[in-house]
């Protein structure tokens, strides 16, 4: 759950050499601490195992950038040399700022925007996922306006169900993702790609969820595109070359979870695509692969600090202690928004060892603003003290708010006893920034 260089000295936690008490009192919380160093251990562990297992056949490890980004981020994945994913206008633009090659960019999503499109087009993104016949068409007229062939990769709905929860499953039939291949929709899309000018049609693309700990999705995803690579080759007489098998690799949250090994998914991924490709006598194309949460997630924690604690008497003789911290939903909306599930720790002194039922929650005015449902937690805890929430560097900054008006949480990058600022902390002027006052306009037709 914790990034490589995490560990408790005396009871408090420290992190890349950095104490949590100092960077709470430096950086103020709630506070994203990111290890750098874990973080390149991590990407460089999916490009080596994808490399190994896969030689002259492996394609990109694409970091999925929905996970978390920022201009400093790219330019670690830059530097380390993997590609990065993005679906959206503003995700590119924070990797083109970063300096990041363009060739190294796939553009994903559902509904580009034909100004995403022609963003992508003129900066010279390598990829785009197409997801829609619409898609196909906006970026075949754009490309052809701009006189350039865009590669392009039909992502494709195998049937598979991961085991997750619904709102992040995305390869089953009835989702917003993709063309099927059991309605025949996979199959028109490839027809309609190939008669398009401006496009020029490498591969196929799936994705079947997030947060999955078991190869056997993935592995039957592969056999499904796999038979669609070889009903190709039949239909035209050439092969495809490119099949990006997406992410989805699940990570550690509570401490009875492991996160998924890297080499132990590419070992059964090659496996799988190999004999496959034999079977049906093809040549086993470039795969790529596109880790978000599985590099990202254990690399970082969030601070907070307790502002009250109070005791709800449950039915009988229960009593639950609900401890109250500075942030809550609006830095973290996945307990709330699919019930995920969180660890926590004392992170400035030595916990009392005696425990009792807790319920960690958010400063916000929801009932459900619940970081931590039902935990045994320490009962001489106090306003003050400092909580560490581990596994939190995918999709709690990407996924912050301002509800009622927080501002948004920094994010420090720390490494061999320093740490710096790599996303400042929201202040009010932000805030206020966006609002105005203008004179109304006419809206009536005509006018």
């Amino acid at each position: 759950m914790w990034s490589t260089n995490a560990r408790f000295i005396n009871g408090e936690l420290e992190i890349a050499g950095c104490s949590a008490t100092a960077l709470a009192e430096e950086f103020g919380t709630p506070l994203f601490v990111i290890d750098e160093e874990d973080f390149a251990l991590r990407t460089r562990a999916w490009k080596s195992a994808l490399e190994n297992n896969f030689g002259a056949h492996s394609g990109t490890v694409y970091y999925a950038a929905k996970a978390f980004i920022s201009i400093e981020v790219a330019k670690w994945l830059k530097a380390i040399g993997v590609g990065i994913d993005v679906c959206s206008g503003g995700e590119l633009s924070v990797a083109l700022a970063a300096g990041f090659p363009a060739d190294r960019i796939e553009l994903h999503g559902n509904n580009k925007s034909v100004a995403e499109i022609t963003q992508a087009i003129e900066a010279g993104v390598g990829t785009i996922v197409a997801d829609s016949l619409i898609e196909l068409d906006r970026i075949s007229q754009i490309a052809t306006r701009a006189g350039v062939t865009q590669k392009v990769l039909l992502r494709i709905t195998p049937g598979v169900e991961a085991h997750t929860h619904e709102f992040i499953s995305t390869a089953h039939e009835d989702v917003k993702f993709g063309f099927s291949i059991a309605s025949g929709a996979a199959w028109n899309a490839i027809v309609k790609a190939r008669s398009l000018t401006g496009i020029t049609l490498k591969g196929i693309h799936c994705h079947i969820g997030s947060q999955i700990f078991v190869p056997e999705g993935f592995e039957l995803a592969a056999k499904k595109l796999i038979e669609l690579l070889a009903k190709y080759r039949s239909e035209f007489n050439e092969e495809l070359p490119e099949l990006d098998m997406g992410g989805g690799y699940g990570i550690a949250y509570l401490s009875n979870e492991v996160t998924f090994s890297p080499d132990e998914a590419m070992e059964n991924l090659a496996r799988v695509v190999k004999a496959q490709c034999t079977e049906f006598g093809l040549a086993i194309p470039r795969v790529s692969i596109e880790p978000g949460r599985a590099i990202v997630g254990p690399t970082t924690c969030t601070l907070y600090e307790v502002g009250t604690t109070k005791e709800v008497r449950l039915d009988g003789e229960k009593v639950r202690n609900y401890i109250s911290v500075d942030g809550g939903m609006s830095d973290n909306i996945r307990p709330a928004l699919y019930g995920a599930h969180y660890s926590v720790a004392l992170a400035n002194r030595t916990p009392s060892p005696r425990t009792r039922s807790s319920r960690i929650v958010g400063k916000h005015c929801e009932s459900g603003d619940i970081l931590i449902s039902e935990v045994e937690f320490a009962e001489d805890v106090q306003p003050g003290d400092l909580l560490a929430m581990p596994a939190t560097g995918a999709y709690g900054r990407s996924m912050a708010s301002n509800y009622n008006h927080l501002p948004r949480p920094a994010v420090v990058a720390v490494k061999d006893g320093t740490a710096r600022v790599i996303l400042r902390r929201e202040t009010s002027t932000d805030l206020l920034a966006l609002d105005v006052d203008e004179a109304p306009r006419s809206m009536k037709r005509g006018k």
